[in-house]
């Protein structure tokens, strides 16, 4: 890869976070990036983004719907064309996943 086909797939990549950062859990105030629920995010060369995401459980009653939210969020960041959810539950979710201000705002430090 070249410098600036990897200076594209950051800047793409950067626009996919923020547009993850739109979409909140329904039962934690928090978005579902920095609550740590996506795990991987791999554009393609044809426009296919592959986003693996878990839910703080298994048994989320919105589970079906957030992979609609998320796939949605991401088909609006420029050069996406296609989006690949996948809900993954290895490794499990736990507090740790979350960023040190989402800790500090729902008050876990």
């Amino acid at each position: 890869m070249t410098t600036t086909e990897l200076a594209d797939t950051d800047t793409l990549i950067a626009g996919i976070i923020a547009a993850l950062r739109t979409v909140h859990d329904p039962e934690i105030p928090v978005n579902i990036y920095d609550l740590g629920l996506i795990y991987r995010i791999e554009p393609n060369d044809d426009g296919l983004v592959e986003v693996d995401m878990t839910l703080t459980a298994p048994g989320c009653p919105v589970a079906g719907e957030m992979l609609t939210w998320v796939e949605k969020a991401v088909l609006e960041v420029g050069g996406v064309e296609k989006v690949a959810v996948r809900l993954v539950f290895d490794p499990p979710w736990d507090s740790s996943r979350m960023t040190d201000e989402v800790k500090l705002e729902l008050g876990l430090f």
